[in-house]
C-alpha cells in the first residue's frame, strides 16, 4: 500500500533504525518510544490489524511473537521482562493501520503507572 507508513518503511522508502530484518518481518526502533527499550515488529505484507493478521497468516502472528522474543534477548531484557503489545482499533489508540507488534522494555510496568 503506497500510503501505508509500515509498507514504506519496510520498502525503505522511508529511513528506520532497523533492529532485524528477516524475509517476512522487520523490527525497527519506534520514533516515540515509551520505553527504554522500543521496538515495532511488522509483517513485510500489510494487514490492517491483529485479528486480520491472525485470520489470514496466524504462523505469521506466530513469527512476530519469535522475533520479538530474538530481539528482546538482544536486547538483554530476558532476565527482568518485557511487554509484549498489539493495538486494534481506534478505542486501542492504533496510530499506523497496519499491524504492529510493540515490544517495550528496559523498565519496570508495575501497577499502578509511574
Amino acid at each position: 500500500m503506497t500510503d501505508c507508513l509500515f509498507c514504506r518503511i519496510v520498502a525503505g522508502e522511508i529511513p528506520s533504525q532497523q533492529v532485524r530484518a528477516g524475509e517476512r518481518t522487520y523490527a525497527f526502533r519506534d520514533v516515540q518510544p515509551q520505553a527504554p527499550t522500543h521496538v515495532l515488529i511488522v509483517p513485510r505484507e500489510h494487514y490492517a490489524n491483529a485479528a486480520e493478521l491472525a485470520a489470514a497468516r496466524p504462523e505469521l502472528v506466530a513469527e512476530l511473537v519469535a522475533d520479538a522474543a530474538a530481539v528482546a534477548a538482544e536486547e538483554g531484557l530476558t532476565d527482568r521482562g518485557y511487554r509484549l503489545v498489539f493495538n486494534t482499533g481506534p478505542d486501542a489508540q492504533q496510530s499506523v493501520q497496519h499491524v504492529h507488534l510493540h515490544l517495550l522494555g528496559g523498565r519496570s510496568f508495575g501497577w499502578p503507572p509511574g
